[in-house]
């Protein structure tokens, strides 16, 4: 161990690493780190950990490649610059309420510098974020930028594998949502006029401030539909809800007659799986394109369109 310790210092002086850099690896680190010779950034093996320390940097570390959780949250850091490239667990610049006074308060205004892939779940809530950019594109766990003061969602990741929570920011829309969204959607406490840019796959629970639909109830996949969520809510929503629903493109008949105009075929059959659950006065505004009519025989309530 001896041996190894002296080599490490070695590699560390002579890819540029200063001795603060080094106590400050040595002290942080849960495992073992080095400096990858073909990147010069320090790869860990294990997890690292300098939150709740007051730290306005990174001390100046580049980091690479993170096998464990990389947790710089509680700080006063303004930027990531420094922060990994990839990490295997879970990545958190993250406040909290009751971690006490600003000295260990990050105040991150955008998430430039962050990690380019998360295995596990990504958490910055309770900064100042204004944007998302920089966010990583492809999150395995949970996502949460909930407690900042978003306008727009864009820059966020395209696939979350676990929840998403942007509860408590200046959102008026939710365009800039991932498309896919593993568990819940959580966006209450914004002033939402529109849920336009909402996720076509929810697995979880979606629950805004006028409504919530239950597991499996906003949910489409390819070309099996599961409409019944929003029927519930266009239905027998109160006038809130409804009004919010109704900004949803694929709750208006002139979304579907475009579609049914760009690529009729697949239409055909999307509509097929979600017709019985669709509110009559949205099926009475769809025009069937001539020649598709027989298509239309999937349907039980066939004669609600008017064709025969």
């Amino acid at each position: 161990m001896k041996h190894l310790q002296s080599f490490r210092l070695f590699e560390a002086r002579a890819s540029g690493l200063t001795p603060d850099q080094e106590v400050f690896l040595n002290r942080y680190t849960r495992g073992t780190w080095s400096v990858n010779p073909e990147t010069g950034l320090v790869d860990v093996s294990g997890d690292f950990d300098c939150s709740k320390k007051g730290f306005k940097s990174l001390r100046g570390v580049s980091f690479g490649h993170v096998s464990g959780n990389f947790l710089c949250g509680a700080n006063q850091l303004t930027t990531l610059v420094g922060a990994p490239r990839t990490v295997g667990g879970a990545f958190s610049c993250a406040n909290s309420l009751q971690w006490g006074p600003s000295a260990f308060k990050n105040q991150l205004t955008s998430l430039d510098g962050a990690p380019l892939t998360v295995n596990g779940g990504f958490y910055c809530d309770y900064n100042q974020l204004k944007t998302l950019d920089g966010a990583p594109q492809t999150v395995g766990g949970d996502f949460s930028c909930a407690h900042s003061q978003l306008k727009t969602l864009d820059g966020a990741p395209r696939t979350v594998g676990g929840n998403f929570l942007c509860a408590h920011n200046l959102l008026t829309s939710l365009a800039g949502s991932p498309e896919t969204v593993g568990g819940n959607f959580y966006c209450r406490f914004n002033p939402l006029t529109s849920l336009e840019g909402a996720p076509q796959t929810i697995d979880g629970i979606f629950h805004c401030d006028a409504f919530r639909l239950e597991q499996g109830e906003w949910n489409f996949s390819g070309w099996d539909w599961n409409f019944s969520g929003w029927e519930k809510i266009l239905t027998t929503g109160n006038a809130a809800a409804q009004k919010l629903m109704k900004t949803l493109p694929w709750t208006q008949p002139d979304w579907w007659n475009s579609e049914l105009q760009r690529d009729p075929g697949k239409t055909v059959h999307l509509l097929a799986s979600c017709w019985k659950h669709m509110p009559e006065d949205l099926k009475s505004g769809i025009v069937i394109p001539p020649g598709y009519e027989n298509e239309f025989g999937l349907f039980s309530d066939f004669d609600d369109l008017g064709l025969f």
